[in-house]
């Protein structure tokens, strides 16, 4: 494992995806661990403008359209984040490729294969080396999506949507279990993800 690796947080609407995210950030602010951290789509300054344009719950974007908007904010992502930080950082990133199969191809049924020749087409050589999925049931999904503030474009599609996208994750995951760790929001408590968490993330750094 490099000693700056490249780990994504991934799930599911409300499934304590950002959560996971904030606890590792506390650890390694706790124990001075360097770090660099961005969601996707977002990032860059033009990462954010091409997020806040996707997100726009106004917006009648096709799902081409987000592919390909998802896609250039990565182009910036990788270019000028990654990059110039992954040998010198540790870096924790919010939805990344895995977020594009399950979302595009598994929820909106867009061409695998495109999907996959942009992606290495991006990547090049890098890639994450470990990912942290959340997963989630209808019923907390639904209540917590119920609690929040504000919600935006893909905080609004039925319950089938996100449930094929999930199914997309597992799936995913499930080829390649090394790199991947399923963190069940349903039946473990906080304090229980919290110590799955850390103490993968120890062993990841060791």
């Amino acid at each position: 494992m490099s000693k700056y690796p490249i780990i994504v947080f991934e799930g599911i609407e409300a499934s304590g995806k950002s959560t996971s995210i904030k606890k590792v950030i506390k650890y390694f602010k706790k124990n001075k661990i360097i770090y660099l951290s961005f969601r996707e789509p977002g990032g860059t300054n033009l990462s954010e403008k091409l997020r806040s344009l996707m997100l726009n719950k106004k917006s009648a974007l096709s799902n081409k359209t987000d592919l390909f908007l998802l896609m250039a904010s990565r182009s910036e992502n990788i270019d000028k984040i990654i990059k110039e930080n992954h040998k010198k950082k540790v870096i924790l990133i919010d939805r990344f490729i895995d977020s594009t199969l399950a979302y595009q191809h598994y929820g909106m049924k867009l061409d695998k294969g495109l999907i996959l020749k942009m992606n290495n087409f991006l990547l090049g050589n890098l890639r994450p080396n470990f990912t942290f999925l959340s997963i989630v049931n209808k019923k907390n999904m639904l209540n917590r999506l119920k609690l929040r503030k504000y919600k935006n474009k893909y905080d609004n599609f039925d319950y089938n949507f996100y449930n094929k996208v999930q199914k997309g994750f597992l799936k995913i995951a499930n080829k390649n279990k090394s790199k991947y760790l399923i963190l069940d929001t349903n039946k473990d408590n906080v304090k229980i993800i919290e110590n799955k968490l850390i103490n993968k993330i120890k062993k990841i750094l060791n």
